[in-house]
Formats: structure tokens, C-alpha cells, sequence
């Protein structure tokens, strides 16, 4: 469906003076990152330092040399998402009339109620069905992964107090959805309607205690044992249709108290058949749907990604809707926002660089990269490149599997009458969708390779969206003036690792393969968008300079080698000028994304800490994969709150109740760092060698100064969160160790 409303139904425009920043800065530090490298490579120097200098001069040198040419590339790689960037703006307003705005389709995937609390996940699946959108064309369907009865009992309740809850939201204009977010509100001045009025004050209350006897009965059930499925990682296929044929009577006839179509779907699991992690369930998703729904439309979140604006179905329809853009247009992005986040975030530094910054810029290059969560996708786009205008070329069953209802779906119109909410679902279509959900349905075919979600490595959102734009699809990034969608951010140091180790792994994985977005995305879309998808895949190789940065140039120090020119020579100034370019960088998004000076200095922090070790293990994991000695595995982010740590960082304090291979490289750089500062400083000023070293003292005293919280967790904190006493013998065992081979 496409409108062919004369008034356009969104615009855009360049962000200045960003763009304008931006361009000048990335020449003006290319010219100089020029020089450094010319410095570097150049035969005066390089023979000055590789062949007139001892081994350990020279080794040095070169490891430092091919750091700064690796640190040169990653940063290169990164610019053309900065380059033009743009903002969204769109008139909902312009929408045609509800009975003609086209189907939707909720997929909510969950793995494990012990890392995913129910509720959370029901307050997810609420929100879903509260959407600002004609109920009768919202299906919302939720992927259990681990198979828990609790999931299912959960969403019978959920849909039950959903009767309640959504007439209230709609007949006193509720803007926050998610109950749980709704009650923890401090004021409740966002209704449009009758706020302050007697009757809207006791249905709140009514509404309230509601919610407390549906959160009592789904931890009731959770410590009781909720009525059985068969759960585990070797079960049947099990789909639900979870409505009421009647009304509750109080609700009946009223058009506000009409639902959307609520399913449970828990897709087979074998351990003899790959599973392929989220990707997978998303498959099942697309297809058990296809049978039931089949809306073009889908929207994707992940299971404590609640819906925070109910318009943004509405505020989506107007780019897939839009005449100008629809008919290459894949997705829609909303950034990923949280309600969690301290003032001065401590942990979550790339999550705000890339939906503050990166997506509008690459929105300026056909698109952002699909984000895992929070989009809007157009179901065709899954199985078909844009010149295909229809789904007529799949009909063999080896594309898309041997039933005959889901290929007849992929050829019905889709501007069939949607199945409304109260309509009956036959046993004979829930018996061809268990079918679609088994484990052997996608052998011998497409699925993960040609369409549908892509299984080629656990980010399973990039891989996709790398596909969707080989193919000629297009993206466009909303930020909407009201987030979207809120989630919940890491708390704790050790969850932030383990899921940036994970992103990473998987990204790095992409990047040494046959889809290599400098190699495979260059013939098939710009080279300004294959280097921006480089620049997510390739990130984790920031780990080998930052390492070296950390260790190369204090050994050094200890041992009287200077790596950088001396003060007083010209070319100082080039590396003065490269690194405080760097950092305006930096710290001009930071602040013009409305950060402070504080939250830089957290973001330099946490992206060393990050670099040394969530990015260097993806490293080791890529080789030992390749070298088949291990498999990269999806590791589910714990959503359970630990009320003491959150309250840690609230406080800025950082949680060090981390794994100890976490720890170590941490606690082992920072004591390095503490003596050759100390050290160094104390023979420099001995020998009178400042003018040939301060570039190495700097470098120590910054890393010090950095990660003063790492020195207080190892010495001065006595609570919980403090740095485990065994980490730091660990560390200082490591080095005096590393100083003794060092000067020995």
C-alpha cells in the first residue's frame, strides 16, 4: 500500500553545523595523521630507530609504528558515518483513515526467565498490544527460546489484564504503555484527558491494584511451578493462540476494550539440529505468522524493549507509506534508548556514540544498520531484492520449505482482511505452524542463507542488514521527539563486558569472512557505506593498539627508550596535534549530544577498559574459531536488577564483580602504569631526559589519572564491589614478572 496523498508524509534535512564540524575535522586530521605516519615509516627515522637501535628499540618501535597505522585505519573507516548526517521529521497526521492503513506483526523474542524476568517480558508484550494502532491489525507474537511454562502462563495473565489496561490507556490518553513504567512514574501528568478528574483518579487506582494481583500471580506461579510445558533443549514444537471468546461484560461492546491477537510460539529444539540463536527464532517467527497474520509490516523488539511512545507505528507508516521512499525501503530504525541511565553513565559509551551520532550519519548513506530491536521491517524485504516487485519467483520448495500454506502466503496479497482479534484460529492452522516451527523444516533450504534473517554469525541484526543493502534495499534512522522504545542498559561492569564481548565477537567474525563489507558490500553498495559497515565489523582490532599503547611505551620508559620525538623537535607537534584532534572529536559529540565533560571522561575510561579486554577476546575467539577449537556462543545479557548495584551506579562507582580473566588485564596495565610513571619519572629527572621521554610520561600519567576508580577498587574500597583481593596478587605477580623479563 502506498499513499498518494499530494502533502508528504515525513522530511528530512542536513544537520548543521555537524556536517559542516565534521568534514573539516576529518580532512584536517587525515592531513595530520599523514604526517605522523610519514614520521613513522619515512627511511630517515625508520633506520634511525629499526637498524642503528638495539632489538628491543626496534621492536618496539615497529609494534608502536604498526599500532598507530592500524589505530589510523579503524579511525579512517569510521568517518563516512559522520559525513552526512541527517534528521526526520513526520506528519502522522497525513495518514489515511485506520481501515485502510496496513496489518502489523509484534515479534518479541525471549530465551531465558532467569537472565529475563517475566515481568519485564509481559510489560514488553502489554506495551505491544497497547500501540496506538487499529487492534484488529496488531498481532503480537512472542518467541520463548528457553521453552519456560512461566512465559506462557505469563502471557495468559498478560492478556487478561490487557483487557483492562488498554481501554484505561486509550480513555484517559496514557502515554507510557508499560504498566510497571507507568506506576513507577513520581507524577502522572502526561494523561491528555481528565488528569485531575475524581473519576480518573480512582480508575488509576483501580487499575493499579490490578496490576499488583497480575504481578502477584505470575511470581506466585514462578515459585510454585507454573502449569507444565515440555521445557529444556530437547522438545516439541508448542504454538498458542491465546485469546477469550467472550468479553469480560463489563468491556463488551466497547470499542477501546477491543485486543490484539496475543500467540506464544516455542520453536522445536533438538541437540542434534543447530538452532542458530536469535536469528533462528525469528525464522520461526516470520513463518508461523506467515500462516496466521501474514502482515507486511513487522515490528521487532527485544524482550525488556517496551514500547515507550504508542505512535511510533503510526510515525513508521509514514516512510513505508511515503511514495517517494517506499518502494526501496526495508526498514525503519528507532534508536535504541534507555530508562536506566545514570547522568554520568559509566559503561554504555558505544551505545551513545552510535544512536546519537553513527545512524544519522549513516542515514545520509541509504541507511543505518538494522539494530537488533526497535524496527519497523517490510516482510518482502526478507525474500526479495527491490527490482523483484512481487514474491512470484519463490516457488520451488527448496527456497523456503515444502508446506504449501506458506508459499501460498508468500503470494497472497497482502492487503488481504487481516484475522481479526476475535476470530478463531483452526487446530488444523495451528498443527501446519507447529510444522513451520520444527527443527528439521529448514533443511535443504534457504533460510538463513537467501532469506529471512541471516545465520552467518550471532549479530544476526547486522548480518541482516548488510544483506538487506547489498540487495539495493534502503534504511531510514527516527529519532522521534519521544523515544520510542525503552530498555534496560547494563548496571555492572560484568554484563557490560559479556555483551560487548559478544557483540564483537560476532562482528569480527563477519569481518574475517566471505561477507567482509570492505570486500563483499563494495560491489554491491557505495564505498562510503561499505566502510561505515567496516567500521562496526572492524572495531574490535582496536584492542591490539590500545594494548600496546598501554605496555609498549612503558617498558620503555623503564628502560630509558624513548618512541615519541623529543619536545623540542617539530615533529612533537604532530603527535600533539593528532591526539588533541582525536579527542576534540570526541568530546564535541559528546557535548553536542547534550553530554557533559564528565561523560567524556567516563567514555575515555570505559573504552580502554573495553578495548583491553570485550575487544581483545573476540579477537582471540575469531582466531581460535578459524583454527576449530572453539565456537562463538550467545550469551543472553542478565536483566535481573541487583539493587546494590544499581545504587553503585547510580553513584558512578564502578561494580568489580567481574569474572577474574575480566579483571586482570585491567589491574595488570594500571600497576604497570603506576610504576613506570614512578619509575620513569624518578630516572628522568635523574638523567635530565624529559625532553626524550615526556611523551611516554604522559602517556602514564593519563592511564593513572584515567582509571583512578580501578586503583581505588584495588586498594582503597572495602565494599562488595571492590576489585577481589586474588585479582590483585594476580596482577602484581603478572607484574613483576613483566618487569623482570623487561630489564632482564
Amino acid at each position: 500500500m502506498v499513499v498518494t496523498n499530494k502533502l508528504p508524509l515525513h522530511a528530512y534535512k542536513l544537520k548543521q553545523p555537524q556536517r559542516t564540524i565534521n568534514r573539516i575535522h576529518t580532512v584536517f586530521h587525515f592531513t595530520a595523521l599523514l604526517a605522523l605516519l610519514y614520521y613513522r615509516f619515512s627511511s630517515p627515522f625508520y633506520q634511525q630507530h629499526i637498524i642503528t637501535d638495539g632489538f628491543l628499540s626496534s621492536f618496539s618501535w615497529l609494534l608502536i609504528s604498526l599500532s598507530e597505522l592500524l589505530h589510523s585505519f579503524i579511525w579512517i573507516i569510521g568517518q563516512p558515518s559522520r559525513w552526512r548526517p541527517i534528521s526526520r521529521t513526520v506528519y502522522a497526521e497525513r495518514l489515511p483513515e485506520d481501515k485502510e492503513l496496513p496489518p502489523i506483526d509484534v515479534f518479541i523474542c525471549t530465551a531465558d526467565p532467569d537472565k529475563e524476568p517475566t515481568i519485564g517480558v509481559m510489560n514488553t508484550v502489554i506495551s505491544a498490544m497497547s500501540l496506538d494502532y487499529p487492534p484488529e491489525k496488531l498481532f503480537v507474537y512472542v518467541s520463548d527460546d528457553g521453552g519456560a511454562p512461566i512465559t506462557l502462563f505469563g502471557m495468559k495473565e498478560a492478556y487478561s489484564f490487557a483487557k483492562q489496561w488498554i481501554p484505561f490507556c486509550k480513555k484517559y490518553g496514557i502515554k507510557t504503555r508499560a504498566p510497571d513504567a507507568y506506576f513507577s512514574q513520581s507524577d502522572h501528568h502526561e494523561e491528555e484527558n481528565g488528569s485531575l478528574s475524581k473519576e480518573f483518579i480512582e480508575s488509576r487506582k483501580e487499575m493499579e491494584v490490578r496490576y499488583q494481583v497480575f504481578k502477584q500471580q505470575v511470581q506466585t506461579a514462578r515459585l510454585s511451578g507454573a502449569p507444565s510445558l515440555s521445557s529444556g533443549p530437547d522438545r516439541p514444537p508448542i504454538i498458542e493462540v491465546i485469546q477469550n471468546d467472550e468479553m469480560d461484560d463489563e468491556v463488551k461492546g466497547d470499542d477501546h476494550a477491543k485486543v490484539p491477537l496475543l500467540i506464544y510460539v516455542s520453536r522445536e529444539k533438538r541437540p542434534t539440529h543447530p538452532h542458530h540463536f536469535k536469528a533462528g527464532a525469528l525464522n520461526v517467527l516470520l513463518r508461523v505468522s506467515g500462516i496466521i497474520s501474514n502482515s507486511p509490516y513487522t515490528l521487532v523488539l527485544d524482550c525488556d524493549m517496551y514500547c515507550n511512545d504508542p505512535t511510533s507505528a503510526r510515525q513508521a507508516m509514514c516512510f513505508h507509506l511515503d511514495p517517494d521512499i517506499s518502494l526501496s525501503l526495508a526498514f525503519v530504525q528507532f534508536p535504541q534508548m534507555f530508562h536506566n541511565l545514570s547522568k554520568n553513565d559509566i559503561y554504555n559509551d558505544l551505545l551513545r556514540t552510535a544512536f546519537e551520532v553513527q545512524w544519522y550519519g549513516m542515514d545520509g548513506l541509504r541507511g543505518p544498520l538494522l539494530s537488533g530491536t526497535g524496527f519497523y521491517l517490510k516482510r518482502d524485504a526478507l525474500f526479495r531484492s527491490p527490482a523483484q516487485q512481487d514474491l512470484n519467483h519463490i516457488t520451488n520448495t527448496q527456497d523456503v520449505g515444502c508446506s504449501n500454506e506458506f508459499i501460498a502466503s508468500l503470494h497472497r496479497d497482502n492487503k488481504i482482511k487481516a484475522i481479526s482479534s476475535n476470530q478463531h484460529v483452526s487446530n488444523r492452522l495451528l498443527e501446519v505452524a507447529r510444522r513451520l516451527a520444527s527443527c528439521t523444516y529448514e533443511q535443504h533450504t534457504q533460510w538463513g542463507e537467501q532469506i529471512g534473517y541471516m545465520y552467518h554469525s550471532v549479530v544476526e541484526d547486522y548480518m541482516t542488514g548488510l544483506q538487506l543493502h547489498c540487495k539495493g534495499w534502503i534504511s531510514v534512522y527516527h529519532y522521534s521527539p519521544r523515544p520510542g522504545f525503552l530498555g534496560s542498559a547494563t548496571t555492572n561492569l560484568n554484563d557490560t563486558l559479556v555483551q560487548t564481548t559478544r557483540w564483537n565477537s560476532g562482528l569480527l567474525l563477519v569481518a574475517f569472512s566471505k561477507f567482509c563489507p570492505l570486500i563483499y558490500g563494495s560491489s554491491r553498495m557505495s564505498i562510503l557505506q561499505s566502510m561505515a559497515y567496516s567500521a562496526f565489523a572492524f572495531q574490535s582490532l582496536g584492542a591490539l593498539p590500545m594494548l600496546c599503547y598501554a605496555f609498549i611505551p612503558q617498558l620503555c620508559l623503564l628502560n630509558g627508550i624513548p618512541l615519541y620525538p623529543k619536545v623540542s623537535d617539530p615533529w612533537f607537534a604532530i603527535f600533539a596535534i593528532v591526539y588533541a584532534s582525536w579527542q576534540f572529536q570526541r568530546i564535541y559529540e559528546v557535548l553536542s549530544t547534550g553530554g557533559s565533560l564528565i561523560l567524556w571522561w567516563n567514555h575515555e575510561r570505559i573504552l580502554l577498559i573495553k578495548s583491553v579486554t570485550a575487544y581483545f577476546i573476540p579477537c582471540l575467539d575469531v582466531v581460535m574459531k578459524f583454527i576449530g577449537t572453539k565456537e562463538i556462543n550467545f550469551v543472553p545479557t542478565n536483566k535481573v536488577v541487583d539493587d546494590e548495584q544499581v545504587e553503585r551506579y547510580n553513584r558512578d562507582e564502578f561494580d568489580f564483580q567481574a569474572a577474574t580473566g575480566l579483571l586482570l588485564p585491567l589491574t595488570t596495565i594500571v600497576t604497570l602504569n603506576i610504576a613506570s610513571f614512578i619509575l620513569g619519572l624518578r630516572q628522568v629527572l635523574l638523567q635530565q631526559t624529559y625532553d626524550d621521554l615526556f611523551g611516554q610520561i604522559f602517556l602514564s600519567l593519563f592511564i593513572v589519572i584515567l582509571n583512578y576508580p580501578i586503583i581505588e577498587g584495588m586498594i582503597l574500597r572495602k565494599d562488595k564491589g571492590r576489585v577481589p583481593l586474588p585479582v590483585t596478587i594476580l596482577s602484581g605477580a603478572f607484574f613483576i614478572s613483566i618487569i623482570s623479563y623487561a630489564f632482564f
